[in-house]
């Protein structure tokens, strides 16, 4: 016997011819149900309950034996045989990491030997939609298991990190908004949507986010670009539109929601792999926040990861030039690059250390921005050596897959990326040697130095008298103190 209950969606017209055809349908092929609106379950407990039990006792007493099953009746295309156990499916997800651990083992579902060298899954990374269907039967069977002596831990996973919810624009209609409204049309109008697509008595303007602007604005262009691309969700009803400088439209109400093909408020992922790769759509997904929080999707602001990984390009290859990227140890056909300088050693691994740390602690937007700062710190040291640039493809291997490898390919490696080793950081070559000091006269700073960090008070007062510009503001006047405060200023009192 099948028990439904009605949500509220089950109120709309469409709906309601939906489900008595599918009820009709259940009836036909010998199935028994039984149906509660919302409003009989809230209202009327106890009539369900005695509807409900003399359903049930009627099915007992009409049943013929070995036939008590609805599964084994008549399919739609006559006798069918059907899978009466649903066990395989909620408890393989449930313990399926431990399958993992042994996959070719025919004997048993993994080796006590495989799992104790293996362990506990140490990263579980999912929504928190998965705390009940999967996490907590998957802390019961691995108790189980652990119970039963087939494993060595009680705890299936070591760490915890649950993704935040990307979230979408959407868009509802102000029913002020449609012309010669009377209201029997609005009746009408709000009839024929789901409460689900209803914001209060606002009808929801379905892909509106991809034809609305930043403001809200919906131009009467734009809707009738609208109206031609979803012939099946065009808008009927006539618009009252407001007219400013020859251009109509019309306000609507926006609203953040979650990203839902249900809620109409998606961006095709395939459709923003085909404009911009799928190393851009990966990065900007990385980029939007948080990796634990929720996040607004906005399709304006991948052009800036777009324009990031062209930057990177543009390290290797110039749209004219073509190949600019060079080593300090060339082979017989290439031109060399000079030898590695200390600053591009610095940038270097600066961003191993912190692109070490970003991942580690999975604050992949800082990561991102950090690979940003990179390649524009190289690209105004016009660095094009291949010693540099092949560590930096390394970093940026698990963040944009498929650019890195055809790069390192680019560079003439026969192996992988995947395969390459991983840069060490070397913490001595961000030790500064240099400092820019602020330079002021009788308290207001007139000009900056650059000086090596080992100079002394006479090292100091020598630069000073022999700095041009120093010299102009003094007026020819000799300091009367020279005030070196190391690493933070100069002072010259006059």
């Amino acid at each position: 016997m099948i028990i439904e209950i009605d949500g509220e969606y089950h109120d709309g017209a469409s709906q309601i011819d939906f489900d008595k055809a599918r009820q009709n349908w259940l009836l036909q092929n010998g199935f028994e149900m039984v149906r509660f609106t919302n409003d009989e379950v809230k209202n009327r407990l106890k009539q369900v309950i005695e509807k409900l039990i003399n359903a049930l006792h009627q099915e007992k007493n009409t049943t013929i034996a070995g036939s008590s099953s609805p599964l084994l009746r008549k399919g739609v295309e006559g006798e069918v045989k059907r899978e009466t156990s649903t066990m395989p499916g909620y408890a393989g997800s449930s313990w399926y990491f431990l399958r993992y651990m042994d996959p070719e083992n025919n004997t048993t579902f993994c080796d006590r030997n495989a799992s104790d060298y293996w362990n506990q899954v140490d990263l579980y990374i999912g929504g928190t939609e998965h705390a009940v269907g999967h996490l907590l039967y998957s802390r019961l069977w691995t108790k189980i298991l652990f119970d039963l002596g087939h494993i060595g831990f009680e705890e299936p996973f070591k760490k915890l990190l649950n993704q935040g919810m990307i979230t979408g624009k959407s868009f509802f209609f102000n029913l002020e908004t449609i012309d010669n409204v009377n209201p029997d049309k609005i009746e009408q109008i709000i009839s024929s949507f789901k409460k689900s697509d209803l914001l209060g008595n606002y009808p929801r303007f379905r892909y509106g986010h991809q034809f609305v602007d930043t403001n809200g604005i919906l131009t009467e262009k734009r809707f009738e670009e609208y109206n031609a691309s979803y012939t099946t969700e065009k808008i009927l009803y006539p618009i009252r539109w407001n007219e400013e400088n020859g251009e109509k439209f019309i306000q609507l109400k926006e609203e953040s929601e979650k990203m839902s093909k249900s809620k109409y408020n998606v961006d095709n992922p395939d459709d923003m792999v085909e404009k911009y790769g799928a190393d851009t759509f990966r990065m900007y997904e990385m980029f939007l926040g948080p990796v634990e929080q929720s996040k607004p999707w906005d399709t304006k602001g991948i052009e800036g990861v777009h324009r990031f990984l062209r930057k990177l390009w543009r390290l290797f290859f110039d749209d004219v030039k073509g190949k600019v990227w060079t080593s300090s140890a060339p082979s017989l056909l290439e031109k060399s690059g000079g030898e590695v300088t200390s600053a591009e050693l610095k940038v270097l691994h600066k961003t191993i250390k912190k692109i070490e740390e970003d991942t580690e602690r999975f604050s992949f937007n800082t990561a991102v921005s950090t690979f940003m700062i990179c390649i524009n710190e190289l690209a105004d040291l016009k660095c094009h050596k291949k010693e540099i640039l092949e560590n930096v493809l390394i970093l940026l291997t698990p963040y944009a897959p498929h650019i890195a490898e055809e790069l390192w390919q680019q560079l003439g490696n026969e192996s992988s990326v995947l395969d390459a080793a991983y840069p060490i950081f070397n913490p001595a070559l961000l030790i500064e040697s240099n400092k820019e000091y602020p330079v002021s006269i009788n308290g207001k700073v007139r000009t900056n130095i650059n000086l090596s960090l080992d100079l002394q008070q006479a090292d100091v007062e020598k630069v000073i008298a022999e700095n041009e510009i120093i010299q102009k503001w003094l007026e020819g006047k000799s300091p009367k103190k020279v005030i070196y405060v190391k690493n933070k200023m100069i002072n010259v009192v006059v």
